[in-house]
């Protein structure tokens, strides 16, 4: 009998054990995704549901007038982040909440008040050309002497992704530039290089190559990039844009293109290639080189950014729409605005499946569903060229499409418009 009741006592300690470990994990989890910085518009009701079993304390800091709950609030107010809170404010500034758990602070969150704003929803494809900060590199390889040797003269030196912005104290702006001071040196180069956020000074000596006669550092590089991608939004008091929804990366180093300039110009859908399970469509168009409608200034994880022409923008017209934020953006019916034929933009209805606020990347805001059985019929779903397309709610955007499932082309993932809309501050 004292065995059965030494082994039931272990088995009870070993389920709580364990059942204190996940909700740990999940606690731990959920502190981890949650966000350290929230937007919440002035003079608006912004409602929130955070459903961790924690409490936070809510410091005014520069905001004499704010509400939580319906309730004035003159001094530091604590509330319960497992049940729904409503946060108003009449003016702009920024108030702190203080995450605690057991009594014990775990984070600090940063509420953002900003002025309420409108922006222009676009969903049109362009051409997009972005020019990189100095010369890529795309990797390393061998150069075949004119001794008959075999050599590597970048190896160790330059790694991929590297970008060399110099070479002997010149600066380098296309391709050319490099090849032209490597064919006309015959001993070290000095480079410049930024790697990462670093900036370092290395040295490579060229190779007489045995094919050609040149100079060679035995280095592939890159110094531009160009594609089809969707506007989501223009700003109609300043003229910026914002599309994409999720960074340029390089084909061949899977890197953020660091950005030194570039160009937008219209663009013609011509064809579709449809999405099928395991294999993403595509938008094909003809990209005119000749007519550039704005300049490129950023390219971040959240979209590409900068400032479209007048002479685009009085064509384009559209209605400015109110933005909603993340607290807005709810499971149900929604529209995109998208450019799949020609250069005619269409509505489409999609189904909003899942929010998540709390994701560790930044582009998986939301999932969604199209609907649209006209966009079913020609595209299967999303494709490879809407990313970028705006999506509305309840008559505000929310949003931008970013990413299909490769396994089912008629869901993808969305980026809250106020991510997009920090980087855009930033310009």
């Amino acid at each position: 009998m004292g065995w059965k009741n030494y082994i039931s006592r272990n088995m009870i300690l070993y389920v709580i054990s364990s059942l204190f470990c996940t909700v740990l994990v999940y606690f731990i989890m959920s502190l981890t995704f949650f966000p350290s910085h929230i937007q919440i518009l002035k003079d608006k009701d912004n409602n929130f549901n955070f459903s961790l079993p924690i409490s936070a304390t809510i410091i005014p800091d520069n905001l004499d007038v704010l509400q939580v709950n319906n309730s004035f609030v003159s001094d530091n107010i604590s509330v319960k982040l497992n049940k729904d809170i409503t946060i108003k404010s009449e003016e702009t500034g920024k108030a702190n909440m203080k995450l605690n758990a057991f009594g014990i602070p775990v984070k600090n969150v940063v509420l953002d008040v900003i002025s309420d704003m409108k922006v222009v929803p676009v969903g049109m494809t362009v051409g997009v050309k972005i020019n990189t900060e100095g010369i890529m590199v795309l990797g390393t390889g061998y150069v075949n002497g004119k001794d008959g040797a075999t050599y590597k003269p970048s190896e160790g030196i330059l790694k991929s992704g590297d970008l060399i912005l110099k070479a002997n104290g010149e600066r380098l702006n296309k391709k050319e530039d490099l090849l032209k001071i490597v064919e006309e040196n015959s001993n070290n180069i000095n480079l410049t290089v930024k790697r990462d956020s670093d900036i370092i000074e290395t040295n490579v000596t060229p190779v007489k190559s045995l094919e050609e006669d040149i100079n060679k550092i035995g280095a592939w590089v890159r110094d531009s990039t160009q594609g089809i991608g969707t506007i989501t939004y223009y700003n109609p008091y300043n003229n910026k844009f914002g599309a994409l929804g999720h960074g340029i990366l390089d084909v061949d180093t899977k890197q953020l293109m660091s950005v030194e300039d570039g160009d937008i110009m219209r663009s013609e859908i011509i064809s579709i290639q449809k999405g099928e399970k395991g294999v993403p469509g595509e938008l094909i168009g003809n990209i005119d080189k000749k007519d550039i409608i704005g300049s490129v200034v950023k390219n971040t994880k959240f979209g590409l950014y900068g400032y479209l022409d007048n002479e685009f923008l009085e064509g384009v017209g559209g209605t400015a729409v109110e933005i909603g934020l993340q607290g807005d953006v709810h499971e149900g019916p929604a529209t995109i605005y998208s450019n799949i034929e020609g250069t005619e933009v269409k509505k489409y209805d999609i189904y909003i499946e899942n929010v998540n606020r709390y994701s560790s990347d930044d582009s998986k805001g939301m999932v969604m569903r199209i609907t649209d059985r006209e966009l079913l019929n020609k595209t299967n779903g999303i494709v490879q060229g809407m990313s970028g397309s705006p999506i509305i709610q309840d008559g505000k955007l929310i949003g931008a499409v970013t990413h299909v499932f490769v396994q089912d082309p008629a869901k993808g993932y969305g980026i809250f418009i106020e991510n997009m809309l920090k980087q855009e501050n930033n310009m």
